[in-house]
């Protein structure tokens, strides 16, 4: 299978938890930038801590309280920071992979009365649409050989696991439950599989 995944460039990313490297990548198939941040020696023997994360604009940009997305990617970059050597690989899948504005039409049916999953559903879209098949690209090209990762979902797990990628374990990354993501977080455990 042709390669869609094109490096673009890397950069320091310097923030208040210490200083990063970001990898940018383009999927030339369908125009969208995915990102590999990085700290560390990542060309090890031993696992390589490692959090597949979706964009979330309205959890991380604007602090919704609806989703634990923000909690989840600043504790990974914590953990990465404290250990000095991980990566989050930030993909470009907003919504699960329905994108912004569907993502809005699926909080106005939950507004109403629908789970995450029955939104995507009312929409027509699966309950996941996200695909991680960049991810393979981005470990070669950071020369991981094997990864601890940071995730509640045992789908990510099989995903990354038949693409080729040696998974030694996983870790779990749980946060407090609030009023706006009760339902939410339940219906990940219930529906969706979810380890929490």
């Amino acid at each position: 299978m042709e390669k869609k995944l094109k490096f673009i460039e890397t950069s320091k990313l310097p923030t208040d938890l210490g200083e990063f490297k970001v990898h940018a990548f383009t999927d030339e198939e369908n125009s969208k930038d995915h990102l590999a941040i990085s700290m560390g020696d990542l060309l090890t023997n031993e696992p390589v801590l490692c959090r597949v994360h979706s964009q979330c604009i309205t959890g991380e940009s604007f602090f919704s309280m609806r989703c634990d997305c923000r909690y989840q990617l600043t504790e990974s970059l914590t953990q990465i920071a404290e250990k000095g050597r991980g990566v989050v690989f930030y993909l470009q899948q907003e919504g699960r992979g329905i994108g912004l504005s569907n993502k809005i039409r699926a909080y106005n049916l939950q507004d109403k009365g629908f789970d995450t999953v029955e939104a995507n559903h009312q929409l027509g879209f699966k309950e996941d649409e996200r695909e991680y098949e960049n991810i393979s690209d981005m470990i070669n090209f950071l020369g991981i050989k094997k990864i601890d990762l940071m995730t509640n979902n045992p789908k990510k797990i099989n995903a990354l696991k038949n693409m080729g990628i040696v998974v030694n374990q996983r870790v779990s990354i749980t946060s407090d439950t609030n009023k706006y993501n009760e339902k939410y977080i339940s219906t990940k455990i219930k529906k969706l599989g979810h380890l929490i």
